[in-house]
């Protein structure tokens, strides 16, 4: 069934006891002076169900200007992702109001300006747009929806703008300059493969691009804006990540994110841009992989962020002097960061028990303030779950690295469990919020999520063990971890589940299809079903990124080998299949034929199928539907009941 069928906000009978509790609350009598009904006797409140648990807010992105008068971030508070200014007395003001919502938002230094990419029905076709940052007056800067258009970059005179697009051939991403808000885009690189913008130097004259082989191997280049010349400044052989490069104050040497050293840890390097020699001066002994950061405008400080087993750290550093400087004292995830030219950071922050909100950190007076404050939908935060790291064995004798869910009554004996694989493969599953978690464990449910081989914030050598001819070894760590958890008896095979999206949809594919005995039934959310199909029909500029992981096209023998449809004949779990339509990186079609050969034999499987989605489902409605199907499927799949009845 590829309609999504529309469900109530609240049941009937809730809804009837929730007005029955406004009315009773509208008729309290109302003490002297007016000050208010009597006070309540304390209740313990119902449950509520998935579809309040998925209103519980979010604000994300921020940036802020130079001299840190002015905040933006985005929100999925009207239901889809749209930006908003922090006003001077705090209260945020929506600026867009993209039917779709947007996929980016890059303010000028000077916070006056805002450029835009937003695309439709989450095809990812970006287009660009400049807003006025006061009003949300908004100028088209391209109009070519045939074509994807990446994040910009402002020039130093707040007039030029740098940004990447297909809109050449389709596939290769050449670098465009234009002066906003009616000039002509000029082409200032045109090499074929993927590039981003990250910096110009403090004269205007010099322009760095990252250029991907993959995701795991890329290459900083230099561009001369005058002469059109093109240096690589990183050449290398094997697999080595360099990106996210930015000029130190002086123009002489750059700042990079690199794994290009002996431990093969993504650690910031600084380049000396007369000898080419690449240091690491900021904590270089640590075992953590830094993820990002940012560097002020005037580059005096820079904010790095440091995974540490999955949690996000923020350490800020005075570059001048390279002395640390005092940190936020939150303890979760720092996802973003942008910096002042005074001494101020702010940043996005989560944590399993803390939904995503915006902070403002001030390291000379410590004052840690929150700029946005999400909605918890009613749900009580205190009773959200935190999980605990554990790492069990595989294989190979290597140990793995996952969070163990537990329901907060759990006292012992076999539950439900859901194993959750994250995308990627080059992605890592982090103890970030998240909304469906905290429901499944209140019905009762545990979950394992794993950092399978593949996964990133471990290394370079450990992000490599899955590539090309390895797949499979990466599917037998998913098998290790259902074998854990049944010999540890925290549930058995007849009530795991498995469920993953992309690259997690296509490990639960294979995990029901090699190992059909550990899994009852699985959710595959836009995951791939045949590595051949997928590899010719994804968007033709990430076709050679991908073969780069899987494999080439040339070899469909193995393509075959290792792709579910292949084996569709040993699933024997119940399967619920969840699509967009308008996805460009695993088109729709996965979902489809999977569905196809699965009933065509007459197994249990059920499909969602969004018209208005993409690779993933970014709309707030559609999201309701999705969540509610889901945790229905494996109420019944894995309880033999709807898990909200």
């Amino acid at each position: 069934m590829e309609t999504p069928t529309r469900h109530a906000p609240m049941p009937p009978r809730r809804r009837a006891a929730a007005a029955a509790a406004w009315f009773l609350a509208l008729s309290l009598p109302v003490r002297a002076g007016g000050e208010g009904p009597e006070p309540a006797e304390p209740f313990d409140p119902p449950l509520p169900d998935i579809e309040t648990f998925m209103q519980i807010g979010y604000a994300s992105n921020p940036s802020i200007s130079a001299a840190g008068d002015a905040i933006y971030f985005t929100s999925g508070i009207s239901g889809t992702d749209q930006v908003y200014r922090r006003l001077e007395n705090g209260w945020p003001y929506q600026l867009t109001v993209f039917q779709d919502g947007v996929d980016m938002a890059v303010p000028s230094r000077d916070g006056r300006w805002v450029l835009i990419g937003a695309s439709i029905g989450g095809n990812e076709q970006s287009q660009l747009y400049l807003m006025d940052g006061r009003t949300g007056a908004l100028d088209a800067l391209t109009d070519t929806p045939q074509f994807r258009h990446l994040r910009p970059l402002w020039g130093h005179d707040g007039r030029t703008i740098f940004y990447p697009s297909n809109e050449a051939n389709g596939r290769d991403f050449h670098v465009y300059r234009r002066e906003i808000p009616h000039g002509e885009p000029a082409p200032v690189l045109e090499r074929p493969g993927f590039h981003s913008v990250t910096d110009v130097d403090p004269t205007g004259r010099y322009l760095l691009v990252t250029e991907f082989a993959s995701n795991a191997d890329s290459d900083i280049l230099l561009v001369d804006l005058d002469s059109g010349e093109v240096e690589n400044l990183t050449e290398h052989e094997g697999e080595v990540f360099h990106s996210g490069a930015e000029f130190s104050a002086d123009g002489r040497s750059l700042y990079m994110v690199t794994n290009r050293n002996e431990e093969g840890l993504r650690r910031i390097g600084v380049m000396d841009l007369d000898s080419r020699k690449l240091e690491f001066p900021f904590r270089p002994a640590s075992p953590w992989e830094v993820e990002g950061g940012a560097i002020s405008p005037d580059k005096r400080f820079a904010g790095f962020i440091y995974n540490e087993e999955g949690y996000g750290r923020l350490v800020l550093v005075n570059l001048e002097t390279g002395a640390e400087l005092p940190s936020p004292p939150l303890d979760g995830i720092v996802s973003d960061v942008a910096l002042t030219n005074g001494h101020e950071a702010l940043f996005g922050f989560n944590s399993p028990n803390k939904a995503p909100d915006i902070w403002l950190w001030n390291w000379e007076t410590r004052d840690l303030s929150q700029i946005s404050h999400s909605t918890y939908a009613g749900v009580d935060p205190s009773r959200f779950v935190v999980p605990e790291l554990i790492r069990y064995p595989t294989f190979d004798g290597r140990e793995i690295p996952a969070f163990l869910y537990l329901p907060a009554d759990h006292s012992g004996g076999a539950i439900p469990f859901i194993v959750e694989i994250h995308g990627g493969p080059e992605s890592q599953f982090r103890p970030t919020f998240n909304r469906h978690f905290n429901y499944l464990l209140r019905h009762g449910f545990g979950i394992l999520a794993p950092n399978i081989r593949g996964s990133s914030g471990y290394g370079r050598e450990y992000m490599a063990l899955d590539n090309y001819k390895k797949r499979m070894d990466a599917v037998r760590d998913v098998e290790a971890a259902a074998r854990w958890l049944l010999d540890k008896e925290y549930t058995t095979a007849d009530r795991l589940g498995i469920k993953g999206g992309s690259y997690g949809g296509y490990m639960t594919l294979a995990a029901l299809a090699w190992h059909p005995d550990l899994f009852a039934a699985g959710c595959d959310d836009v995951g791939i079903a045949d590595f051949v199909t997928f590899l010719e029909n994804t968007a033709e500029y990430r076709r050679a990124i991908r073969e780069e992981e899987y494999g080439p096209l040339s070899d469909r023998e193995f393509l075959k080998e290792i792709s579910p449809l292949t084996h569709v004949d040993r699933i024997k779990g119940s399967l619920l299949i969840i699509h967009g339509a308008n996805d460009p990186r695993v088109p729709v079609g996965e979902a489809r034929q999977i569905a196809k050969a699965l009933s065509a034999r007459g197994a249990v499987v059920d499909t969602l199928i969004f018209s208005d989605e993409g690779h993933g489902v970014a709309k707030r409605e559609n999201r309701l539907v999705m969540y509610r199907r889901m945790v229905d499927f494996f109420g019944k799949a894995l309880l033999g009941e709807e898990a909200g009845s």
